[in-house]
């Protein structure tokens, strides 16, 4: 019997959530595909279609994790009418929800090293750091901030002091304490921007 779309996807969506679970309590290179099809209650034929492989597999379960996280940073920043305020707390929320142990490890470990750099780079790119440029851009044209020679530039390097910022606070036996640290830092160095 053939199913309907969205019997498809919710089946989708169960193996994303099995898949998610999976990778974050053992990591990518300890799950066995097998394992996420017992647990979904499905044929390997059906991951295959739908994913191609348990790289393909990973792949939809990191865009999720990205998906997520900027929902997370919409919803914080737009705390505040203040356009100043809105890139400090989108900031914070990125360094909270990147560093949670249900997205740090697919997002900061896993991430790179199963989907290479390009493809990492590509996916950080369209669900975060064009956001961040684009309120840059915006701060810019609203004189909050003073004129820089690139906004690329300035994107890419604040997006990688997050990214490793996020690593450091993973790892940290204080959250609290080292995102308040990493947020110090973040805000010393964009008021070095602020007209």
């Amino acid at each position: 019997m053939k199913k309907t779309r969205t019997e498809t996807n919710q089946t989708i969506q169960r193996v994303i959530e099995i898949s998610r679970q999976q990778f974050t309590e053992k990591g990518y290179a300890n799950v066995a595909l097998e394992e996420i099809v017992n647990e979904a209650q499905l044929t390997r034929g059906v991951i295959y279609h739908h994913f191609s492989n348990k790289k393909g597999l990973f792949l939809a379960v990191f865009e999720e994790v990205q998906k997520d996280i900027g929902k997370q940073i919409e919803i914080e920043a737009m705390k505040s009418d203040d356009l100043w305020e809105q890139l400090l707390n989108g900031c914070r929320a990125f360094l909270v929800s990147a560093s949670e142990t249900q997205n740090q490890r697919i997002l900061l470990i896993d991430g790179p090293a199963v989907l290479g750099w390009d493809t990492f780079r590509k996916m950080d790119q369209e669900y975060a750091m064009n956001s961040l440029k684009e309120h840059l851009q915006l701060l810019l044209e609203e004189g909050i901030i003073s004129p820089v020679s690139s906004i690329d530039a300035l994107t890419h390097c604040l997006s990688g002091a997050m990214n490793e910022a996020a690593l450091w606070i993973a790892e940290s036996s204080n959250r609290p304490k080292t995102i308040q640290e990493s947020m110090d830092t973040l805000q010393t160095l964009l008021n070095g921007y602020r007209m």
